[in-house]
């Protein structure tokens, strides 16, 4: 272990190079943004961090990368996987800690992508729950699908995505086609969903900035709540409220796609759960419904499986992956798209300038100057992004606005440009055209550009 740490630690002192003579509008992480190209863009450290703190991020690195394996095993420190899974490592999901995919056509399972399950609260029980909980997980197959199983195991089902083409046309005559998905879940393992279950696909987001973004103070985000409603231009942000599990009460809701977990501590333990199978002290129980005995038949891992060291690492390590720096930022047609990008509308969400707040404990995140291009708010997205699966305040049409940081990294560190919570658009394009609701008046105005503007517009996104 001790080689791939100090391997690992090489690499990043030597490509980790602080860019504090770079321009700001460069520099969209602040002083932790980091100067590197190709498949490893978004897996470094931020550029301030101290020396003194590298190995501990190397070593969350080493937990987030390798892979988790069946108990009893000789590595103790690593075992428990499973018996239902999605993955057996977080980085087969955030694949080079960038953005996952939906299934292929030959693929056997679809890795980077999960399908969330729930149900509709109907008796007085389940609306208490509801309240504490976002959510009522599907009777079954609990809050979400899983489509891997221990060997000799039966898992929950195959995840099938389908697609309709759909053909939008430019004001100029320009015709594109837009996929829309119809998902659907077959072999199930353990009998018959709950009739009125609602499903949503979703593919793993990139991990870069995501320290910067908790430390966006609720202050802020509550301030751009109040500036969009007093703008009534229909651009109308919200926060939702969920439930923190170490404080034991509601908080801002920050990640996950509608904004779901109010931090990175739990947002990492509640992966480790669904997605890998493991307890930890915030989830201290397997990933089975009542319904299901296969955990309660075979070995675990200990209790917690991931201890609390294991997790701290964790969390440092993805607090500090390092945003790429911005590239091409005097180009002219870059300067035009970011013009147009202003013009068209799309900073009232995807806001520009932040400042982090002033943290004792991450000292190389704390009181930067970030250009996320995100307000961190659920929007009404319209009807052709719906889910119609509300989670907490956030309701079937309602998603928290991405950050844009890293957009134009995506083709080189993951091979392909799959956009939106599930992977259904296959160009930065497509994404932008899949806007609606609070988002319709800004797709129109994008329709009516012609094809220099549009030109621009993507030469400047792909900048970021």
């Amino acid at each position: 272990m001790m080689r791939y740490i100090n391997s690992s630690l090489a690499a990043i002192l030597l490509f980790s190079t602080p860019l504090s003579a770079m321009a700001n509008e460069v520099k969209t992480g602040g002083n932790t943004a980091v100067k590197k190209e190709g498949a490893n863009a978004f897996s470094l450290p931020a550029a301030n961090l101290p020396m003194s703190k590298r190995l501990d991020f190397s070593v969350g690195n080493s937990f987030f990368r390798n892979p988790w394996v069946q108990a009893p095993a000789s590595t103790d420190a690593r075992d428990g996987l499973g018996p239902l899974f999605n993955t057996n490592g977080c980085q087969n999901c955030h694949i080079k800690d960038g953005r996952g995919h939906p299934p292929e056509a030959n693929d056997l399972h679809a890795v980077s992508m999960l399908v969330r399950l729930s149900i509709p609260a109907m008796t007085p029980e389940q609306k208490k729950a509801l309240f504490k909980d976002g959510v009522i997980p599907e009777p079954t197959y609990g809050g979400q699908l899983q489509d891997f199983a221990l060997q000799d195991q039966t898992p929950e089902g195959k995840i099938n995505i389908s697609y309709q083409e759909i053909p939008v046309t430019f004001a100029d005559g320009t015709q594109v086609s837009l996929r829309k998905p119809k998902l659907t879940i077959s072999e199930l393992g353990y009998g018959e969903m709950h009739p009125d279950t609602m499903m949503s696909a979703r593919v793993a987001p990139p991990m870069i900035g995501l320290g910067l973004l908790e430390l966006i103070p609720d202050e802020t985000l509550l301030a751009w709540v109040d500036e969009q409603a007093a703008a009534n231009d229909g651009v109308s942000g919200k926060v939702n409220r969920v439930w923190d599990v170490q404080k034991q009460d509601f908080a801002i809701g920050r990640f996950g796609w509608k904004a779901g977990q109010p931090t990175l501590m739990q947002q990492n333990a509640a992966a480790f759960n669904g997605d890998v199978g493991l307890t930890s002290n915030l989830f201290p129980n397997e990933n089975c419904t009542s319904n299901q005995s296969i955990c309660s038949d075979l070995p675990n891992g200990g209790k917690p499986e991931v201890s609390d060291n294991i997790l701290d690492f964790v969390e440092f390590y993805t607090q500090h992956l390092a945003v790429p720096i911005r590239r091409n930022v005097d180009d002219p047609q870059v300067k035009q798209g970011q013009a147009l990008f202003k013009q068209i509308g799309c900073q009232s969400c995807h806001k520009v300038d932040v400042k982090t707040a002033s943290s004792k404990e991450l000292p190389a995140l704390s009181e930067q100057l970030i250009h996320p291009y995100t307000d961190m708010l659920l929007h009404d997205m319209g009807e052709g992004l719906a889910d119609h699966r509300p989670e907490y305040l956030a309701s079937g049409t309602e998603w928290r606005t991405p950050p844009l940081w890293g957009l134009g990294y995506t083709q080189e560190v993951n091979g392909h440009t799959y956009f939106l919570h599930d992977g259904r658009a296959r160009s930065i394009m497509e994404a932008v055209l899949w806007h609606g609701g609070e988002a319709e008046n800004a797709k129109q105005k994008v329709l009516k550009l012609n094809r220099n503007e549009r030109d621009a517009l993507l030469a400047f996104l792909n900048s970021l």
